[in-house]
């Protein structure tokens, strides 16, 4: 099952778009993570929220907001105008919850562990928080990507 849970920090803001079709809403911003390595700069990732939950995160998020991003990796191929095919991540966005406190400097430092109130509701409200985050048990070297 292909399900992530990341934290970031919003460095676009949300844009709100609609579909041609049946006009259903769609958000998309750029999150920045910390990387792996504490030599290489931050990453960054495409995040995609539809429906009610793009409306949501477009009204809540803005530039330097830390959140808990939980939803699906997908992969994009793009072709390239000189030729060559490109291949992008996106995280398609199920939750997203803000989080208080600094964003973490490397994956050694430990997690926040002050949890705001979900911004967003599922279908199914969540009754408890996430767990917070412990990065010094997740192994990074070991990625498939």
């Amino acid at each position: 099952m292909n399900s992530c849970v990341l934290f970031a920090e919003v460095i676009q803001a949300p844009e709100l778009r609609y579909t041609q079709e049946n006009q259903m809403p769609v958000a998309t911003m750029i999150v920045q993570f910390p990387s792996p390595r504490s030599e290489e700069p931050p990453m960054s990732l495409r995040i995609v929220a539809w429906g009610n939950l793009g409306q949501k995160m477009q009204a809540e998020c803005k530039v330097g907001d830390r959140l808990i991003l939980e939803g699906r990796l997908k992969m994009d191929t793009i072709d390239r105008p000189e030729g060559f095919k490109e291949k992008r991540a996106e995280l398609v966005v199920s939750r997203f919850y803000t989080v208080e406190g600094n964003i973490l400097d490397h994956p050694a430092q430990p997690a926040p562990t002050s949890i705001a109130t979900p911004a967003v509701t599922a279908p199914v409200t969540p009754t408890v928080a996430p767990p917070p985050l412990e990065p010094e048990n997740i192994n990074l070297d070991n990625l498939p990507f």
